[in-house]
């Protein structure tokens, strides 16, 4: 849950369309999470309310996001098959290489 001593929260009018409502009302909603400095906007609703919902939504994804850690990776050995490719590949390699050496005979 966040706390809202840790948001800054302001209001400022949205652009594009959507007519006169949307030019004179502050509808638009940008939250900042101090501690992170994560920045997120939401300008699509006409409503103050739903806009700020929709910001605060997004920010807890991206806390979420933030915390998330990738699983780690177990190595393991390469296949038989894998194997055999590439050893088939650095031999095929190896004729083109040397096809190049003596090319003046």
């Amino acid at each position: 849950m966040l706390n809202r001593k840790d948001l800054a929260i302001t209001f400022f009018r949205a652009s594009g369309p959507g007519g006169q409502k949307k030019n004179k009302t502050e509808s638009a909603v940008r939250i900042k999470h101090l501690p992170t400095g994560i920045l997120v906007v939401a300008t699509e609703e006409r409503s103050q309310q739903r806009n700020l919902e929709k910001a605060l939504q997004r920010l807890e994804e991206r806390l979420q996001a933030q915390q998330r850690r990738p699983a780690k990776r177990i190595a393991t050995r390469p296949g038989r098959g894998a194997r055999e490719r590439r050893l088939q590949q650095k031999r095929q390699r190896s004729e083109i290489k040397s096809g190049r050496k003596n090319w003046q005979d």
